[in-house]
């Protein structure tokens, strides 16, 4: 991943709203947030079965981006399009994540994520098992990258965004993102080793997965 820190995020977007949504999320927002520091990369993935769930990582060239008073500002000046949309973002998952481990780009056709915590008592067990998945899952055919996130958010105020949105939003603890050009293969991890029961043999509980395609990517270079 381009950076030492993320921002991952999920939310449903219902059918009505998804043509315009993904009309300013790519030509407003994307480019909206990329101009801010530390801000590197942003891709989008919508869910593979065709239902209302996005999947959005912003990648950061350090945590400290994720309260910068530029970014600060931005969440409590959000644009009049902003502002129509945000209401619709549901059920919103929002996670500052540090970058545990890495491998392999963060950009391909499909993606899985994993959002989960380690059982009590089995955060080392459960670190050492997962860093080393991402160091061998991306050398697998198919397969183009793995990486290990851990939400360790910033204590700031609530901001204008939030309140637009209405409900608080839900953070993830530890989160596993795979991707890769081969749907079967990435079918092949969500019935293997990213599976609730080989992930929860490994120490961890709460597992939620979802799979997902690819939308759109835009780096910071590409949105000036």
């Amino acid at each position: 991943m381009l950076g030492q820190a993320a921002l991952a995020m999920w939310w449903d977007m219902a059918p009505d709203m998804r043509a315009e949504f993904e009309h300013w999320h790519s030509h407003e927002h994307f480019p909206e947030r990329l101009a801010l520091p530390g801000f590197q990369r942003a891709t989008r993935w919508a869910d593979a079965g065709g239902g209302e769930g996005f999947f959005v990582l912003y990648e950061l060239a350090t945590w400290e981006a994720l309260f910068s008073p530029e970014y600060v500002a931005r969440l409590n000046a959000p644009s009049a399009w902003s502002r129509e949309m945000m209401p619709h973002h549901r059920n919103m998952v929002r996670s500052p994540c540090r970058v545990l481990e890495s491998r392999g780009s963060a950009v391909a056709g499909h993606a899985v994520t994993v959002r989960f915590s380690p059982a009590p008592g089995a955060d080392e067990r459960l670190r050492s098992h997962l860093c080393a998945l991402v160091q061998e899952l991306p050398t697998r055919p198919g397969l183009a990258g793995a990486h290990l996130l851990r939400t360790d958010s910033p204590v700031i105020a609530p901001t204008t965004e939030q309140r637009i949105r209405r409900l608080a939003d839900r953070a993830a603890d530890w989160i596993f993102v795979a991707n890769g050009y081969d749907a079967q293969a990435l079918r092949r991890l969500e019935e293997g080793v990213l599976s609730t029961a080989s992930l929860q043999s490994a120490g961890a509980e709460g597992v939620i997965p979802a799979s997902y395609t690819f939308r759109l990517s835009l780096t910071a270079a590409e949105a000036r």
